[in-house]
Order: structure tokens, then sequence, then C-alpha cells
């Protein structure tokens, strides 16, 4: 790969970064709302990458995870093992709608790249498609959207059960899909009603964790001497939580990197942020502290940025974040299935712009008659 399309892929996944720390800002900020996210990915032309891959997050955690290689939907969080335990009936419905979804997307794809008159090389379809819960008024919302080689491709219109063109070259598969009124039906339900039926189900199972009163733990990590200084947070059961670093009281942008909202393995999550120091002199670190917080806790934990509270491992590999911290290993295959995704819709835009196809298209997909094997058992 030439450095120019090098650089082109750091700086999508660099844009990406930001984009979702902005949203996962966003949403941690908004103290009655719910969310359900759903990411599907179906490949072409990929060595070594499943053919589809699916992800759900519940306020942003990673809750389960298939793909066409294991075909079957793996837990990946407490609240969903504790579901699979309590309802295996309901896992193996799950299991059979994500294998019928694949079929039904992977011909997807190839509508596509029928519509598009292409064959062979690179070719990356993602969807995402979610719900929001208001809290208090139990009101739902949501939005289906689809890209196609990293580009946004087309966004679903919930008022009008029609498709937004956002790529010109979706326009064929916009006048196409409107025409199915069944399967359009079948999205507007999805996100108004089951979406939120299944959100409700995850955070109910979450309750007994997040109704309990002990306080996080907030401790200051650092692994070598001239490493950024985390501030991090564990032991919390509202994922709901905000933490930033303060210079004379006053909210720090620059220098900070904040990390991911993750579960630990007993239900309850952490988070940190790390505060660079390089530039800052031993004299004015007594200016800094950092501030958690957390919804429905009443007072915010502030931790003085002070050398001697600072917990190290130097010279070791690991630093331990603390006792009850492990080592959550089928969490990050899934973020690196994620990242994945996001480099292989990369190198698939730039494969696409350089390749067309000349063969005839194939015959088209019938959409429609998939979608019902969608609908969920009732």
């Amino acid at each position: 790969m030439s450095i120019t399309n090098k650089r082109a892929m750091l700086f999508a996944l660099n844009k990406m970064k930001k984009l979702m720390m902005l949203l996962l800002f966003c949403h941690v900020t908004s103290a009655v709302k719910h969310s359900m996210n759903l990411y599907l990915m179906g490949s072409s032309g990929v060595a070594n990458i499943p053919e589809f891959a699916a992800i759900a997050n519940v306020e942003e955690v990673i809750m389960t995870y298939y793909d066409s290689n294991i075909k079957t939907v793996e837990p990946r969080h407490y609240w969903a093992r504790k579901l699979m335990e309590d309802d295996p009936q309901y896992w193996e419905r799950l299991t059979q709608d994500c294998m019928h979804y694949q079929q039904f997307f992977i011909e997807e794809t190839e509508s596509f790249k029928q519509h598009l008159n292409q064959t062979g090389g690179v070719h990356i379809n993602q969807q995402i498609v979610g719900c929001e819960l208001d809290g208090e008024t139990e009101k739902a919302d949501g939005y289906n959207h689809y890209h196609y080689n990293g580009e946004d491709f087309l966004t679903f219109d919930l008022e009008t059960e029609t498709w937004i063109a956002v790529n010109p070259q979706a326009e064929i598969t916009k006048q196409e899909w409107d025409k199915n009124k069944d399967t359009n039906g079948f999205w507007k339900n999805f996100i108004i009603n089951t979406c939120p039926e299944w959100l409700k189900m995850y955070l109910n199972y979450g309750k007994t964790f997040m109704q309990k009163t002990d306080p996080p733990s907030v401790s200051l990590l650092q692994k070598t001497p001239s490493s950024p200084v985390s501030c991090h947070a564990t032991g919390f059961y509202f994922d709901r939580a905000m933490m930033f670093w303060r210079k004379d009281g006053e909210e720090l942008h620059e220098e900070v990197d904040l990390g991911e909202i993750l579960p630990n393995n007993d239900g309850s999550f952490q988070m940190g942020v790390d505060l660079n120091l390089s530039s800052v002199t031993p004299e004015d670190w007594r200016r800094y502290d950092c501030v958690f917080h957390l919804s429905g806790m009443e007072d915010d934990i502030v931790t003085k940025l002070d050398k001697a509270k600072i917990r190290t491992n130097w010279g070791k590999k690991e630093i331990r974040l603390d006792k009850t911290t492990k080592p959550i290993t089928i969490l990050i295959t899934a973020v690196v299935v994620v990242l994945a995704i996001v480099f292989i819709a990369v190198i698939g835009f730039i494969v696409y712009k350089k390749r067309k196809a000349n063969r005839p298209p194939p015959p088209s997909v019938n959409i429609s008659e998939l979608s019902e094997r969608l609908k969920p058992e009732t």
C-alpha cells in the first residue's frame, strides 16, 4: 500500500475515533436516554475476515457478537450471559435470526454490486441500526444507515417509511427499496417497537447491579515515569458517567485522552482519562485534579494530582487496575473486530475507486421474502 493510502487510512481512523468519542460524550451527558445499536458488516473479496459479522451494543457497551464463522450468538457481557442462562430458547432464536439475516445481508451486498455494475475486488457493506428510549416518557426513536465501501450510502426515513439516497450511486437501490412496503414497515416496527423491547430487557437484567449504592473506586495510575497519568474509576453500576481533568478548576480539553466505558466481569463498569504531563513542571501538579461524575450520585469524586497517590507498576509488563478488575479478553476480541471493520472499509473504498466492473449484473434479490424471515416471533 502506498504512503498516500496509508495516510488516508490513518486520517479516516483518527476522524472516526474522534467522532465516536464525541457521540459517547453526548450520550453520557443525557441522563434520561437509553440506547441500543446494532453494527453489521458484510464483505466480499476479503481474506481471513468473516463474510458477515454483527455486534450489539447497549448503552455503548458490547453485549453480543456473531459472525459467519462461529455461527452462534456469543454473550460478551455479564448481563447477556445471565440472559442466556435464564432463557436459552431465546438465545437459540436469536442465533437463528442472525443466520437468516446473514443471508439477507449478503444478498443485499450483492444487489449493491449489481446496481453499481461491480464485480470482483474488495467490497464492504455496513449497516448501523439502533434505537433510543426516553427513560421518563418511554418514547422511542431511532435510525437505520447503510455505508458502502467507506461512504455514506442510504438512510431510512421513519416518518415516510422510505429511503434517502445519501450517495447518488444509491438512487437505483432507493427506488427499488421504496416499492417494498412490507420490508420498510418491518424496519419501522423494529426501530420503534422491537429494538426498544430488547433494550428494556437488557436494562432489566442490569437493574440489580445499577441499583447498588457502593461508591466506585477512583485511582491515579502511571505505567512508567514518562507515561501519562491515568485517572481510573471502577466498580460503578451506571454507565452514565463523565470523567475529566481540570486545571485551576477549569476543564481541560488539550493533552487529555478520554477512554471508553468498559464492563468488568462482575457486571460493573470502568473508565479512565489520561493526562499528558510532559510539559508540566512538578510545581504545577497541584493545580490539576480529576473529576468523576456519576448520574444518580450526589457528589462528584474529585482526586488531586499527587505523586504520592499515583499507583505504579514500573518494570513490569502489566498494570492491574484493581483487585476486582480482570482481563476482558472477549471484549478486546470484539473491539479488534470493530477496528478490522474500519480498516477494511477504508481499504474497500480505496480499491473501489481504482476498480470497476464490466460483467453483466446478477439476478435481483427478493428482499421482501427474506424480510419475512426476520420478523421476531410472538
